[in-house]
């Protein structure tokens, strides 16, 4: 059973008072006990919340307005249980604004062939009410994701629940703040962006602060809260002995402790779930922020580097999607390939900022020259990403629109130790190859920043990008360059003849 302080998902029925009121208590009963079974799945993380029965158009306004305004229910699940004359949905589906996922089931999974009658057939007619209901749908242009099965069937209940999950990256971007601690790394284009459509688009609100805004809530930390950090790091972390108390680095150490107690203070207190930095603006702080920088994310706060505001709002609803999940999500880069015939992979990384929750073992703290920045050396943890399916996406502003692009990876241990490796990294393999996945990723205009993730695949970004109208370019086992590029002129079309006059 989810945790009851997780969002809601409300659970719709329509019917109408044409069959009577047994007809409409069957039709209460039935509902009751296939919002019941999805409340109790493991697959759907959120509280399944039913509603009563609705029958007529005043009723389903009032129902969509009070889910509008309810900051706990994070979409709506409707079910035609019996015929609702769509007609009576249009009001209420033109004022919806939470996402909407169409359930296409029954109560039974078989039917009793010997004994069906006129009242089995008037009670038991989704087969017939959602094809109405689909249809207004269709006709309003309501975004939504249709699910048809048996609630009984794992595959329904599972696609529900990454519908859910993208509901709830959907609803953290509605009122996301992200932090910019200065701007962006000079000269860069795909970190650019457009921040008043993203807030239009997405919901969040991104603003830029001084670094030195920074610096002062860092300097201010007292020694105590520094001492603390430091002993959880001993006990969660293996720790290179020049960093421990007593060694002759851990000066770097007690620093690193430093910029990370401020940091989460200054977040804390601006009510900041996302956050960037830029090696080419450090203000007073005398560390790049690395090892910081991780366990913020290891917490669920999106990051970007070089001021990359987009990759961070993108890290931070991914997490939200994979709260709970087995796996990990991070910032990530591709950095360089192995192009060895029959063995091609990438090996990805970044300067400092690689999140633990992909780790294969303990990670470990350690200190080496970061050769950029023109600052003491940054502490950071080392690692590499645990083997496993998953995806890498990355969000591009394309001039009229936002585009999200992700490939279906399978990352792997890396083919040869990496001892002078001083930083994290991942190692994967690209679907359907090294060479396709990158050609389509260049045609795409995706970004070098991505966010990996082990936990989230793809079933649940193209909810996401439905709720969000983005577009999105997947790359799988079944792309082609020819293909893709089809794609991309036909989406750039859609997207041209969909926009606003």
């Amino acid at each position: 059973m989810p945790d009851a302080s997780l969002p809601e998902v409300w659970f719709l029925t329509g019917s109408q008072g044409l069959y009577g009121e047994d007809t409409l208590r069957q039709v209460a009963d039935q509902s009751r006990d296939v919002a019941a079974r999805l409340d109790a799945s493991p697959a759907v993380p959120h509280r399944v919340v039913w509603k009563p029965v609705l029958t007529d158009a005043a009723a389903i306004h009032a129902q969509v307005l009070e889910a509008n305004a309810a900051p706990q229910c994070v979409g709506l699940v409707a079910w035609m249980h019996t015929f609702s004359p769509a007609k009576m949905w249009i009001s209420g589906l033109d004022a919806l604004r939470k996402p909407l996922l169409h359930l296409h089931t029954q109560a039974g999974v078989a039917l009793p062939w010997d004994t069906i009658d006129m009242d089995f057939m008037n009670l038991n007619q989704a087969a017939h009410g959602d094809r109405e209901f689909g249809f207004v749908q269709a006709r309003l242009g309501v975004p939504r994701k249709t699910v048809a099965g048996h609630v009984s069937d794992p595959r329904v209940a599972g696609r529900v629940g990454a519908w859910a999950r993208a509901a709830s990256g959907w609803a953290e971007l509605r009122t996301l703040r992200l932090a910019r601690f200065g701007d962006n790394m000079r000269d860069v284009a795909v970190t650019e962006g457009d921040k008043v459509e993203a807030q239009l688009r997405f919901g969040v609100s991104v603003n830029t602060y001084g670094v030195n805004d920074l610096v002062a809530v860092v300097d201010e930390v007292p020694d105590t809260d520094v001492d603390k950090l430091v002993a959880e790091y001993a006990d969660v972390y293996d720790v290179a002995p020049e960093l421990l108390p007593g060694g002759e680095r851990h000066a770097a150490l007690r620093y690193g402790a430093r910029i990370e107690a401020g940091l989460r203070q200054f977040l804390a207190e601006g009510g900041f779930g996302a956050f960037t930095t830029n090696f080419e603006d450090l203000g007073g702080l005398r560390q790049l922020p690395g090892l910081a920088v991780q366990r913020l994310m290891a917490d669920g706060y999106g990051f970007g580097g070089e001021g990359d505001w987009k990759t961070s709002v993108l890290l931070r609803a991914v997490k939200t999607m994979g709260r709970g999940l087995p796996g990990g999500t991070s910032f990530m880069e591709d950095y360089t390939y192995d192009l060895t015939p029959g063995r091609e992979v990438v090996l990805g990384a970044h300067m400092l900022e690689v999140c633990p929750t992909i780790a294969s073992g303990r990670p470990r703290v350690e200190v080496h020259p970061l050769g950029i920045g023109g600052r003491e050396d940054p502490v950071r943890l080392r690692f590499t990403a645990a083997p496993g399916a998953g995806v890498v996406v990355g969000l591009s502003d394309v001039g009229e629109r936002f585009r999200l692009t992700a490939n279906t990876i399978d990352v792997v241990e890396p083919p040869h130790d990496l001892p002078r490796l001083p930083v994290a990294c991942a190692v994967w393999q690209p679907h359907p190859s090294l060479a396709t996945s990158a050609e389509c990723w260049l045609e795409a205009g995706a970004p070098h920043h991505t966010v990996l993730s082990t936990a989230v695949g793809v079933e649940e970004l193209d909810d996401f990008a439905e709720m969000v109208a983005t577009e999105l370019v997947v790359i799988d086992a079944a792309t082609t360059p020819r293909r893709l590029r089809q794609e991309l002129r036909w989406s750039a079309a859609y997207h041209r003849l969909s926009a606003r006059l």
